[in-house]
Formats: structure tokens, C-alpha cells, sequence
């Protein structure tokens, strides 16, 4: 029995891979959680990217499950330690979509520091104010990542071109520093960084991470970025940093709550919207038309490589 339950939107390039290697895929993207839990045993693996949260119960009902293949790089939608405990693999794909993560990253960071939001806006609405629109250089600056996997190290070979410090801080890696990147600890992420980065999974130690006391600790007022998780950074936190003038600016690929209505019943969510100092967009960091496919086949092959060492 070699069956992939395809139960969410992936690119067909995944399908396409996976039955060169002998399986069957059932492609049902639409297919509901009452509906699987009723045909999951029937399969080898479960292919998702955000549809469902995969708990214990779905991975009990996936009594032939072999592995999870998350179609995307965080694994907090999968109950990991659980299938780990049932020999059951899993899977996911940061390499699909780090060059899109860091490019959006960047694309915030250039936007933020010549506030291109506000001076699009005057010239559409007939003000042309030259002086009150002047910008930063990203040149001198020193940008600091916090976590430095695939798009923690992605990010500092794309910003090698920008003549900045590029320092990082990993709580869990040592020895990294390279021509792109200075290994540092986070006492010196806090006295040096004019920017901040994210870019770590979400788990019980980064859930809040970015607290009052962390912002405290920063010696310079720094421009925030996040696109890995919505959880990790405190958004009324955020926007009091804003206000005190801790944080210079912010963007944020990701919220604590994201969706409507969900969102908009925030009590922070009339104050984020209306904050001039902040760039938002709706968790597509890492959804290009390219990291589509990509994702898919950094999946597959990684099925492949599975399997082939057994």
C-alpha cells in the first residue's frame, strides 16, 4: 500500500514526483477533517500545508501513516513529538521558500526606511512634499536575525549587497559565522542591532518571545521585522514600542490572530491599522508564484531521500 492523501492546495509538480516513485495520490484538497478521519488509514502519507492541525487524533486515525509532508518550513500545525512516538516521519520544506522569505524581509526593510507607504499615498492624493518624505540608507546599519536556518541564513547572503553588519543569534547552533554573517550572542544582538529579524519556528520556548522585557533590553530604537511566526511577537507590545519610540518601525508578514473576522475583533487591531509606522501583509512572505512549486519538490524529494535510506 503506497497512497498519499494530497488534503490541501499543493502545486501538481509534488503529484507529478511522487507517482514517478511508484504512488498513488489521492488529490483532495477540499476533503473535510470528519472525512479524513474516516479514510486515513488507508494511506501511506498525508500531504497539508495549513488546512488542518494534524493532533493525535488524526495521527491514531492514520494507522498506516509512514509520514507527514508539511508543504511549507514551520512543522506547528503538526503534532510532532506524537507522530515521532508512532515511527511515523515528518516532513516539511524550508528550502522551497527561504529566497521568498528573505526578498519580502527585505522588501519591508527598504519600504519602512524610506517610508514608500506615506509618500505613495501624499503624490496620490496631489502632496508633493520632498522633505518630509527624505529616507535612511540600509548602508551602516547593523541587522540583526534572531535564528539562523534556511531563512535566517538566506536573508544575510541576500543583504551581503547592502553594505551592512549582518550579526546573528542561535540559540540551538554555534560556529556559523561566514563572509556573511558575525555569530554573535544576544547581549551584543541588544547593543548593536538598528534592525531585528525573525526567523524561528514557533514552539513553547518562542511563544511571547518578544515581550516588554525583551524590547527593554535593546540600546538603540530598532525597526522590526517578522515574517515567521504570528505568536512569537506580542502585537500590543509592538505598537506600545511604537508609541515610546523603542521601535522605530515594524513590519509584520504575521499577527498573533490572523484572518477575518478573527482580526478585526482584535482590541489592537483599529490602533495597528491606523499605525503610520508599520507595514503589514497577510502571511505571504514565503508564497511566491516560485515557492509554490518549489515547496512541492523540495517535498518530494525529500520523500525520495526517505525512503531510499531505508
Amino acid at each position: 500500500m503506497n497512497r498519499i492523501l494530497i488534503a490541501d492546495h499543493l502545486h501538481p509538480a509534488f503529484k507529478i514526483e511522487v507517482e514517478k516513485m511508484g504512488y498513488f495520490c489521492d488529490d483532495l484538497p477540499s476533503i473535510s477533517r470528519t472525512e479524513m478521519l474516516e479514510v486515513l488509514k488507508n494511506y501511506t502519507g498525508i500531504a497539508v500545508r495549513t488546512r488542518f492541525q494534524i493532533d493525535s487524533e488524526l495521527i491514531d486515525a492514520g494507522s498506516n501513516l509512514k509520514f507527514i509532508a508539511r508543504a511549507g518550513a514551520g512543522m506547528d500545525n503538526v503534532d510532532y513529538e506524537y507522530a515521532k512516538s508512532k515511527n511515523i516521519s515528518c516532513i516539511n520544506a524550508p528550502e522551497g521558500n527561504r529566497d521568498a522569505v528573505a526578498e519580502h524581509v527585505i522588501g519591508m526593510l527598504l519600504s519602512l526606511l524610506n517610508d514608500l507607504r506615506k509618500a505613495d499615498s501624499e503624490v496620490r492624493s496631489g502632496i508633493w512634499n520632498r522633505e518630509e518624505n527624505r529616507g535612511w540608507e540600509l548602508k551602516g546599519k547593523t541587522v540583526a536575525i534572531i535564528g539562523y536556518g534556511n531563512t535566517g541564513q538566506m536573508l544575510a547572503r541576500k543583504l551581503s549587497g547592502f553594505e551592512v553588519k549582518v550579526i546573528a543569534y542561535d540559540k540551538y547552533k554555534t560556529g556559523f559565522s561566514s563572509q556573511y554573517v558575525e555569530e554573535v550572542s544576544m547581549e551584543q544582538v541588544v547593543k548593536q542591532a538598528d534592525i531585528l529579524s525573525f526567523h524561528i519556528p514557533l514552539t513553547y520556548e518562542t511563544k511571547q518571545l518578544f515581550n516588554e522585557e525583551y524590547l527593554f533590553h535593546f540600546k538603540k530604537p530598532i525597526i522590526l521585522l517578522n515574517a515567521s511566526r504570528g505568536e512569537i511577537v506580542n502585537t500590543r507590545v509592538v505598537l506600545n514600542g511604537i508609541r515610546s519610540g523603542k521601535i522605530s518601525s515594524a513590519g509584520l508578514d504575521v499577527l498573533q490572530v490572523e484572518k477575518f473576522p478573527a482580526l478585526g475583533e482584535q482590541e489592537w487591531f483599529n490602533e495597528l491599522k491606523d499605525c503610520p509606522n508599520l507595514i503589514l501583509s497577510p502571511h505571504v512572505a514565503g508564497w511566491t508564484h516560485e515557492s509554490y512549486k518549489k515547496i512541492s519538490e523540495v517535498l518530494a524529494e525529500k520523500i525520495k531521500q526517505l525512503f531510499a535510506a531505508e
